[in-house]
């Protein structure tokens, strides 16, 4: 808890520094319209004897801070605009609003113009891959984390079993768990530790999130089955801080803070940003079976060993803009977590004291470069070093029910298994260079290398356990290199689009004292294996029209084996030096469509997708101890699409729904084409939101929005096995959640009610597991630029 308290005084700290450094001066504010007095979002605005600059949002409105008296010229620019220069004169004044400007659109432009300009959103969605983007400033004033933002969007079903800091399934198009990789900026999350999860990371540190659907590009050195999560923070404002904090149900907190200051002379830049979040996660069971002495009964019930709090702190020095460097930064990461066990795979496996807490800390250092030694080469580097210890607590010898009530004692074993107060200690260097190189208007070539090296050991600290039967009490080593090269062609105009590309896969692994069943008993050997494998692919996008176009891609994709899967855990599951990457052929065809007339857009996104994996890694029982191992062959075809519409800043409605039918190809299989199990083939959302600005004092803005998301029912098991009265399955579920916000002075204060699961149903994931019932939460958030 120590740690706790300093990394919220730092808050704090930061708080004053970041709110002294943005109120110096005075602050301009403005609006770009074009000719029929619409909203132009992306212009340029720029003050270049300050150096400083920042580009117009949604509505049209930007925002500069920290201007000293003067007059000063404006340059604003657009891509398919004439550019103007205005003059503004600054006193001493607080704030200046400037003249709204209106910007003719240059025709010759129009005629070559391309995706520049457009949202990141947009972009994305006219590139030749499978991809979702979504924008976070609207999710901006809720209390919502990473992961209920990804589940409203088509493909995506995030499964969890529980509440705040409970595990989860990630599921991009039927494929999930460890075949889908998380990134932040581009570094791999994988080796971040367990705190830095998107159930723990607000909505405020992520300007946007993308979502890779099968086919990845080599910018992410990704060893990606399923397709992989990029969030993208906000690089491009220079001075900015946010600021949040909520409470609601199950004594729930969550504090945030992100900011930047960087000294326009200099180019001297400072980032800091951090969560808190704690949780007792005592919501309410419903009908569960309580053990009893007289005999079982069936009652509500409050979970009573599920508490969770997790802190993260970080901070980076360095320089932007420079001759040198466009960005040079040095950082230092910190976070702990602490989280207790309720139960098992399935809730009538019930735990009174099951907890585990852990750190973890990493240094890093990232480059990136424009135009390095000759024009058109940019490079971006990033290196970190990384030290994740965990601690796995099990020591009581009694059995608990859903009361909390000791039923029974067994002094020869712990809640779940033997007695053990395991401590992991993972290491971790990750380095990472992008090199592209602009060759011509029509072609580039980009290549990447990724290296992650990894040493996992572990020790059973239990009153002098024995490490006979420990594969890690000695450190063993993954290495994975992943070398990727590409081509971008630009042609017909620009209304086709094609990237083609390879990859390199490197795996090395030496466990030097590995325990795996060797067929005849349980044996310590020492393995040094080193493995190549080459995918390859293609994305590529034709525009139709301009707001149209068909989207198709290929990739040949390898997932490599995680520390775990190949060392063990030094308890109960087995190394296997002999585990396979599991291997897929994902095919995607996609079309898009957008229209705007007048304040009205309406876009629509339909994507076809088909997956063919094999050599899936599983956890295999095997008496006393598990292992992974490969088995099995899956096909899934599926179909995804959704609709947007928005009036200006007024209103906007999204509808979407997803259908995939994942099969068992394996041939040697008993449940042969059966669908597979304990997954949703059947979901949507809907999305609608409202509001409307000045209608309580100039500079507001009240929001009113409602989410609805549906799962259809699927079965728990194979289908083939059982009669039908007697096959468990998880039923059809809707949930309803409703948010109200209120912002003064253009968002700098904001408020927000919330109620999720509004209607208070029954909500089910994996196995069964309950989810929280309704609950409420209030979220204030302070926002400067």
């Amino acid at each position: 808890m120590q740690i706790n308290k300093i990394l919220l005084t730092g808050i704090l700290c930061a708080f004053y520094f970041f709110s002294g450094a943005q109120n110096k001066g005075t602050t301009l504010r403005g609006k770009v319209l074009d000719s029929g007095n619409l909203a132009v979002e992306g212009v340029s605005v720029w003050i270049k004897t300050l150096k400083i600059g920042t580009s117009t949002g949604t509505d049209g409105i930007y925002v500069l801070t920290g201007i000293k008296s003067g007059t000063y010229s404006i340059q604003l620019t657009a891509v398919g605009y004439l550019s103007q220069v205005i003059t503004v004169k600054v006193g001493t004044q607080a704030t200046v609003v400037v003249n709204t400007v209106q910007l003719n659109k240059d025709s010759r432009q129009m005629e070559t113009v391309n995706v520049a300009g457009k949202t990141e959103r947009r972009k994305l969605a006219e590139s030749g891959f499978n991809v979702n983007a979504i924008e976070t400033k609207a999710y901006a004033n809720t209390t919502a984390d990473l992961n209920q933002v990804l589940s409203r969007n088509t493909g995506i079903r995030v499964r969890e079993s529980g509440g705040m800091g409970s595990d989860f399934n990630f599921s991009i198009n039927g494929l999930s768990g460890k075949q889908v990789k998380f990134f932040i900026d581009g570094i791999p999350m994988e080796n971040f530790g367990s705190s830095m999860s998107l159930n723990n990371i607000p909505v405020n540190l992520a300007e946007r999130v993308e979502v890779y659907k099968g086919v990845v590009p080599i910018d992410l050195g990704a060893d990606a089955l399923g397709g992989a999560v990029n969030i993208v923070t906000n690089q491009q404002v220079k001075k900015y801080l946010d600021m949040s904090y909520s409470y609601g149900s199950f004594n729930t907190h969550r504090a945030n803070l992100s900011g930047r200051y960087t000294d326009a002379k200099t180019g001297f830049t400072i980032n800091a940003s951090g969560f808190y979040n704690y949780a007792d996660n005592n919501y309410l069971m419903k009908d569960v079976v309580v053990q009893q002495a007289a005999g079982n009964v069936t009652k509500d019930v409050k979970r009573f060993n599920d508490g969770y709090h997790s802190a993260m702190g970080q901070t980076e020095l360095g320089f932007r803009d420079k001759k040198w460097a466009d960005i040079l930064l040095v950082g230092m990461l910190y976070s702990s977590n602490y989280k207790e066990r309720q139960t098992g795979a399935e809730q009538d496996l019930v735990y009174g004291k099951v907890h585990a807490r852990g750190n973890f800390v990493m240094p890093s250092l990232k480059y990136k470069k424009t135009d390095l030694f000759v024009k058109g080469l940019d490079a971006s580097f990033f290196a970190s070093y990384a030290q994740d210890k965990t601690t796995s607590i099990d020591t009581s010898a009694a059995n608990y029910n859903w009361e909390g009530q000791v039923i029974s004692t067994d002094n020869n074993f712990a809640e779940q298994g033997a007695f053990a107060i395991y401590k992991y200690t993972n290491k971790f260097a990750i380095i990472r260079s992008n090199l592209g190189y602009v060759i011509d208007s029509h072609n580039s070539l980009s290549l990447n290398y990724a290296l992650s090296a990894g040493r996992r050991s572990g020790i059973n600290t239990y009153n002098g356990a024995s490490q006979d039967g420990n594969a890690l009490d000695v450190p063993n080593k993954l290495d994975k290199g992943i070398v990727g090269l590409s081509w971008q062609n630009q042609s017909l105009n620009d209304r086709l689009s094609t990237s083609i590309f390879g990859k390199q896969y490197r795996l090395h692994s030496y466990i030097r004292t590995a325990v795996f069943y060797n067929g005849s008993g349980y044996a310590k050997e020492e393995a040094d294996n080193t493995s190549n494998f080459y995918g390859y692919g293609i994305a590529s996008r034709y525009k139709l029209t301009g707001d149209a176009g068909i989207k198709v891609s290929y990739e040949h994709a390898y997932r490599l084996p995680e520390v775990e899967e190949l060392f063990g855990d030094g308890i109960m599951v087995l190394a296997n030096p002999g585990l396979k990457p599991e291997e897929s052929d994902n095919v995607n065809l996609g079309f898009y469509y957008g229209k705007t007339v007048g304040k009205n857009r309406f876009a629509a996104e339909v994507s076809g997708f088909y997956r063919n994996a094999k050599d899936f890694i599983n956890s295999i029982p095997g008496g006393i101890y598990s292992s992974y191992t490969n088995i099995g062959q899956v096909r899934i075809t599926g179909i995804d699409g959704e609709l947007r519409y928005n009036h200006a800043d007024l209103l906007s409605f999204t509808v979407n729904a997803s259908y995939m039918n994942a099969v068992n190809t394996d041939k040697t299989s008993t449940v042969y084409e059966d669908r597979i199990p304990n997954q949703p083939w059947l979901f949507g959302n809907a999305d609608f939101s409202i509001g409307k600005n000045d209608l309580l004092g100039k500079d507001s803005r009240v929001q009113f929005n409602w989410f609805t998301q549906y799962t259809h029912w699927f079965y728990l098991y194979w289908p083939s096995r059982g009669n039908a009265g007697s096959k468990s399955l998880i039923p059809n579920q809707v949930i309803h959640n409703a948010t109200l916000s209120y912002s003064m002075r253009n968002g700098k204060y904001n408020v927000s009610l919330e109620s999720r699961n509004i209607f208070d149903a029954r909500a089910y994931d994996s196995f069964r597991l309950q989810k929280p019932g309704r609950s409420f939460f209030v979220k204030l958030r302070y926002f400067i630029k």
